[in-house]
């Protein structure tokens, strides 16, 4: 079974909805058949690459609402995020465009680490004092290679804006047309489809549900004929003459 996750590096509630969906996923009695692919998701990629701005200035400026109540959103998903023994630095976090981590991430996919740098870059946006945004490619070249990729390779990919351009606008056209319109946007076996950081016991619903359904095909029971002759692995039944 696949489950697709839509998720963007500056969603918070991606970061706690990841930890929420591999709580349920490790207590799923069929983990070792799932396999999870991270999918693209930009919140803002109208921003240029190098427009930062402080996290608390963003939300003021992007949802209308005053200091007070961005910093209380704020310590509300470090609280949240804490509850799933997640780090989170309610204050001195930057926004900026994340285009190039999920070019990157698609490299990491091709390398079979995808899961570990995006995890990786969640911790570094989320709970590190080191910006993602500011410090420019070798900040997320140092990422990729704590995540067990190659520096050469994953510094030629930052520095080809055409590579995995089209793998990162596919996953959010192909969001579009899921009726994805916030992440995190959890799809499973393109059956079932989870909005937003659930907890873990909807997403373990969700996993039983949809494995359910995924389950091997029932046999149509067998009629006054016995069991029909087959090939397998010991080769095919041959008919014997009378």
């Amino acid at each position: 079974m696949r489950v697709e996750i839509w998720s963007d590096i500056a969603c918070p509630w991606c970061y706690v909805g990841k930890a929420r969906f591999e709580k349920a996923l490790a207590a799923f009695p069929h983990r070792d058949d799932v396999e999870v692919v991270h999918r693209s998701f930009e919140l803002d990629p109208g921003r240029a690459k190098g427009d930062v701005q402080p996290v608390i200035t963003m939300l003021t400026r992007k949802y209308g609402m005053s200091e007070a109540q961005a910093e209380a959103g704020e310590d509300n998903l470090g609280a949240q995020a804490a509850a799933e023994g997640l780090d989170y630095r309610t204050r001195g976090r930057d926004h900026g465009n994340t285009f190039d981590m999920h070019r990157l991430l698609h490299f990491a996919k091709e390398q079979g680490r995808q899961d570990e740098l995006i995890q990786l870059l969640y911790r570094a946006n989320f709970a590190e004092e080191r910006s993602v945004f500011t410090e420019g490619d070798e900040r997320l070249v140092e990422l990729a290679v704590a995540a067990g990729l190659d520096a050469e390779a994953a510094r030629a990919v930052l520095a080809d804006p055409s590579r995995h351009a089209d793998e990162v606008r596919a996953d959010e056209a192909e969001a579009a047309q899921l009726g994805a319109t916030g992440v995190p946007f959890f799809v499973l076996d393109r059956k079932y489809g989870v909005s937003g950081a659930q907890p873990a016991e909807v997403f373990t619903r969700a996993l039983t549900q949809a494995w359910g359904e995924h389950s091997p095909l029932t046999l149509v029971e067998q009629g006054d004929q016995g069991e029909a002759d087959a090939c397998g692995p010991d080769g095919c039944a041959v008919p014997q003459r009378g």
